[in-house]
């Protein structure tokens, strides 16, 4: 970029990293940038360190609150967020389970909740007007028969959190029993209204929806695809239609597959490969995924990625790389180009605020 370019107007970034021996991992706790919305500039604010792996991230720009949660631990964490990018801790409160991967707000602004991995179930944890947090109202077990996989699926192991586009349901990907559960919260509780049930060994470990609301895209870890998917909002069903892999056809390596994105435009999708250390990009082609290409992702074990705030870019963090990897999404093609890299120690989850 010259200097006289336009420049989009700066935010917050917040980089989760792995932090222990277990995790193979060499973070510190959460890195704080100043950056564009197209991912320029980038300026080191500070760090928060003590955290035991702040695993996944999601800002509250109501409250300007960042929360998290501890992977491998059984707690999540609030922080007040300053103009300047500041974190004050607002407290932790436990979850109710064990390595809790991810979380969602719903959207009353009064719950958190929240994936634990390890244990099998799905937190619903209570919010302070100021957006501290209590400790797990509610604890809902993931019920089911495991996958075959011997190890990755020897129990439940819900992965993901996301809410319905009309925020009517929430959509939990369970990668130990091969479904995805679709839950409601009624009053405070969540109750199971429906699950849909996957490929046995396929995994699934996340899911996004296309902005027309009536598909999404689910990422297999354990089989390596991304599976199309019908959303049926009045029912709170989802019916799998299409698969398709995100390994290339002459890769035969050892690869899992960790995130999904989905473009403004709907147009593209994206899922990235560890092992393969690739991001394979698709066309949505009506109700099925065309695959378009392949780009190397910067570096080794691509674990999470995202949009930046102005929807053009995409940047993807590199576990075991070490490295924040920047690309410009080419608007008619969807090929990805990369734009910049920095060195990040064990990245593994982004929010911007």
């Amino acid at each position: 970029m010259t200097d006289d370019a336009p420049r989009s107007p700066l935010g917050l970034a917040f980089v989760g990293c792995f932090t222990t021996a277990r995790r193979r991992a060499r973070g510190r706790g959460i890195d704080i940038y100043r950056v564009g919305a197209g991912l320029e500039g980038w300026t080191h604010l500070g760090r928060v360190d003590g955290l035991d792996n702040p695993s996944f991230l999601v800002a509250d720009p109501a409250r300007s609150v960042l929360y998290t949660v501890q992977g491998d631990g059984a707690a999540a964490t609030a922080f007040s967020v300053a103009p300047d990018g500041a974190l004050r801790n607002l407290g932790s409160a436990e979850t109710g389970g064990t390595n809790s991967v991810h979380q969602a707000l719903d959207p009353s602004g009064r719950f958190l909740i929240v994936a634990n991995y390890a244990s099998g179930s799905v937190a619903l944890m209570p919010l302070r007007p100021d957006g501290g947090l209590e400790p797990a109202a509610q604890v809902l077990p993931m019920p089911g028969e495991p996958g075959p996989h011997r190890t990755e699926q020897a129990s439940a192991h819900p992965h993901h959190v996301v809410l319905s586009p009309d925020a009517g349901h929430v959509l939990v990907p369970d990668k130990g029993l091969d479904r995805v559960f679709i839950l409601r919260r009624d009053g405070n509780r969540l109750e199971i209204v429906s699950e849909a049930v996957l490929r046995p060994g396929a995994g699934p470990r996340h899911i996004a929806f296309h902005p027309g609301g009536a598909l999404a895209f689910l990422v297999n870890e354990l089989d390596s695809t991304v599976a199309t998917c019908r959303w049926y909002a009045a029912s709170g069903t989802l019916t799998p239609l299409h698969c398709v892999p995100t390994l290339p056809p002459d890769f035969f390596g050892a690869s899992t597959a960790a995130a999904i994105v989905v473009t403004p435009c709907g147009r593209f999708v994206y899922a990235s490969n560890r092992g393969q250390d690739g991001i394979a990009r698709f066309r949505v082609e009506g109700d099925s995924l065309e695959p378009a290409g392949w780009t190397p992702s910067g570096g080794r074990d691509p674990r999470f990625m995202t949009l930046a705030p102005d929807g053009g870019h995409l940047l993807v963090a590199n576990e075991q790389g070490d490295s924040l990897v920047e690309f410009a999404i080419d608007p008619g093609s969807g090929d990805l180009s990369q734009t910049g890299s920095r060195r990040s120690p064990s990245p593994c989850t982004i929010a911007f605020l």
